[in-house]
């Protein structure tokens, strides 16, 4: 008997789910102990269940617990066998850590890791703790592990207005979402207050100061509104997954796509915080977009690091992130979001002042008037964002007294030209030799060597040529109108110049990354053996970044150096960080989640068969970063690396 059409389930989302459970297959499970601050009970409620499954017959290890002391919990960790930690010394000072690889070594069937958003010391692999976690669940084991609601990053804003403190070590969501269970642990405020008073959560006198800072009933019943909240926001995710795969009739709206437009300004994290959340409790996918606009070559160091900080938190939180070019940010939003049926857009309130708006217009008021179908939803600064505009590099640079003296002596032979043939055109006509004069200046020296020029034009005009002559007096009241006609037309002019030089710049910059990948194209397609591949894409790396590299091939199950450039020397270390990303397949080193103290970046050559082999790159700057314009060349050059060394290899195995 035939299905009927609207009782089968979407194949899309069958796929996605018979998808995910293969990945789960091979593939430790993550039990998160939610809750709202410490003192709940989340440790002792871990410990509790981790011997259940003991008692079952599982290989349980402790691989970081923390007890704070409390003999209760001190208790339960009796009879469990834990993995003991390495230290890592940091300033001259030995820190206790999670000894990754041990567990990994003897490999359990479930450990225990305390404190999910911990920060790990300098110097360990990961600077995160639930990085560790992810390479535990990716080898196979299972995780039991604990977290509080103010370390998600999504709710970092909402925590930090309740509390009036900003978090600082946060998780993404997507480590919740990906968890196969989560465990609510919850204590009624009055109760958790008690212990604290009692010394169960804290010694007597931190636990005095916690309760007058953080741990005041009012916090307390809005952190644990926050966790309820997430907790039951999972249970829907789960709940309606279940029913889609199954094709049950549900409720459920339309499918929702949302777009968040972010820029360098701090305000940017909060949208990005905001996007998420409303996500969430749509059930909707999400974008995060940068427009780059010609003007982008202007800004600050610190604002190109802010936006890709930006940036970086969009893809931890889950967002499909792009930066796309346009002149025009409003007409640029619309165009993609229309491009990709997005169905509401997130911007930030503006921070510039009201004049620039009415005279410049405003980025929020274009996109409200054109959006048509699609929503706009305009999010204000708050308490903890300062509202300052991002410091840019001027867009007229400082003028060399050069341009001066040229504009002065410009004006000198004008006036010239002026007294001699004064006696058979009107002074007017006499007037248009120096508009002249200043739309030349405007359009080859900018905009203060143009106001100058109208200036001392406008003495030279008044002296020589208007009456009374040879004297610095106006009779002619007309002339006025004429003089601050000079001085519009030359900042008009000037002004025009500098963008439309700004555009050319931007251009530029584009048509140069443009040829840059077509022409490692055009070598690596005559390339015939893998040192010739190996060799240009040096080259061009050297180029275009003036960078050392290096490239490793894998040989007999390891990697070996195959041609690296002549001051660039290899230590074990940095095998190890280029090993460690050729077998997960991951970005690592300098400047990314992954042994960032790393000297070097290591980019996988991801072929169609797998890792072909690594290409490491050096930055200039020891502790700078990769901007998303290099990391997208950068990711260019290695995917037409591996292309071209899997066509090699394939030639020899033929033959």
């Amino acid at each position: 008997m035939a299905v009927p059409l609207e009782c089968r389930p979407d194949p899309d989302t069958l796929l996605a789910h018979v998808q995910g459970e293969e990945r789960q297959k091979h593939r430790g499970s993550l039990k998160i102990f939610l809750g709202y601050i410490a003192g709940v009970g989340k440790t002792y409620e871990m410990l509790k269940a981790a011997h259940l499954r003991k008692n079952e017959g599982i290989d349980v290890k402790i691989g970081y617990v923390e007890t704070h002391g409390r003999p209760e919990t001190e208790a339960l960790v009796e009879g469990l066998q834990a993995v003991p930690r390495k230290e890592v010394e940091y300033r001259g000072v030995r820190i206790p850590e999670m000894d990754l690889d041990a567990i990994l070594q003897c490999h359990p069937g479930l450990v225990l890791v305390d404190e999910l958003a911990h920060t790990n010391a300098p110097g360990s692999r990961h600077p995160k703790r639930y990085q560790d976690v992810e390479e535990l669940l990716d080898a196979g084991i299972d995780v039991y592990t604990t977290l509080n609601v103010q370390h998600v990053e999504s709710l970092n804003d909402v925590v930090a207005q309740i509390s009036g403190i900003i978090v600082r070590e946060t998780i993404p969501d997507r480590v919740i979402d990906e968890a196969a269970e989560i465990e609510l642990v919850d204590l009624a405020p009055p109760e958790l207050l008690q212990r604290l008073r009692e010394g169960k959560v804290y010694v007597p006198d931190m636990a005095q100061r916690a309760i007058e800072q953080f741990f005041n009933e009012g916090n307390l019943y809005a952190l644990r509104e926050l966790a309820l909240r997430r907790a039951a926001e999972r249970v829907d995710n789960q709940m309606l997954a279940y029913m889609q795969t199954r094709a049950i009739p549900g409720p459920w709206a339309a499918s929702e796509h949302l777009l968040v437009c972010i820029g360098p300004g701090p305000l940017s994290e909060r949208l990005v915080r905001t996007a998420r959340r409303q996500a969430d409790r749509t059930n909707a996918s999400w974008s995060a977009i940068y427009i780059e606009t010609p003007s982008h070559h202007r800004l600050s160091k610190e604002g190109k690091e802010q936006l890709w900080r930006t940036l970086q938190l969009a893809e931890k939180l889950g967002a499909t992130t792009a930066t796309v070019f346009g002149l025009n940010v409003a007409s640029t939003a619309l165009d993609y979001a229309r491009r990709h049926n997005v169905t509401r857009i997130i911007i930030g309130k503006t921070l510039r002042a009201r004049w620039k708006e009415y005279l410049f217009g405003s980025v929020v008021d274009q996109l409200i008037h054109n959006s048509g179908p699609i929503d706009v939803y305009v999010i204000s600064s708050g308490k903890d964002v300062q509202e300052e505009p991002v410091e840019m590099e001027p867009l007229l640079p400082a003028t060399p007294p050069k341009d001066y003296m040229a504009s002065f002596f410009l004006v000198v032979g004008v006036t010239i030209i002026g007294w001699l043939i004064h006696w058979v055109i009107s002074p007017t006509n006499l007037a248009m030799l120096y508009l002249l004069a200043v739309v030349a200046v405007a359009w080859r020296r900018g905009l203060r060597p143009a106001i100058f020029t109208s200036i001392i034009g406008v003495l030279a005009f008044d002296f020589f040529f208007t009456s009374p002559h040879l004297e610095f007096r106006i009779s002619d009241t007309e002339y006025l109108i004429t003089f601050a006609g000079m001085i519009i037309v030359g900042a008009v002019v000037s002004l025009l110049v500098a963008r439309a030089r700004e555009h050319a710049d931007a251009a530029q910059i584009r048509e140069k990354e443009t040829g840059t990948l077509y022409a490692l194209s055009q070598d690596l397609a005559v390339a015939v053996t893998t040192d010739a591949i190996i060799n240009a894409v040096r080259k061009h790396i050297t180029e275009i970044f003036q960078w050392d590299s290096v490239f490793l091939l894998p040989r007999e199950n390891r990697l070996i150096v195959h041609s690296a450039s002549e001051r660039l020397v290899l230590d074990g270390d940095d095998i190890a960080v280029a090993t460690w990303a050729y077998q997960h397949g991951a970005v690592a080193g300098y400047d990314t989640d992954t042994l960032h103290g790393s000297r070097l970046r290591y980019i996988p050559l991801q072929g169609t068969q797998g890792v072909v082999g690594i290409m490491g790159v050096k930055p200039t700057e020891l502790n700078g970063f990769i901007s998303p314009e290099q990391s997208r060349i950068l990711t260019a050059f290695a995917n037409q690396t591996a292309l071209a060394l899997e066509r090699v290899n394939l030639t020899i195995t033929r033959r």
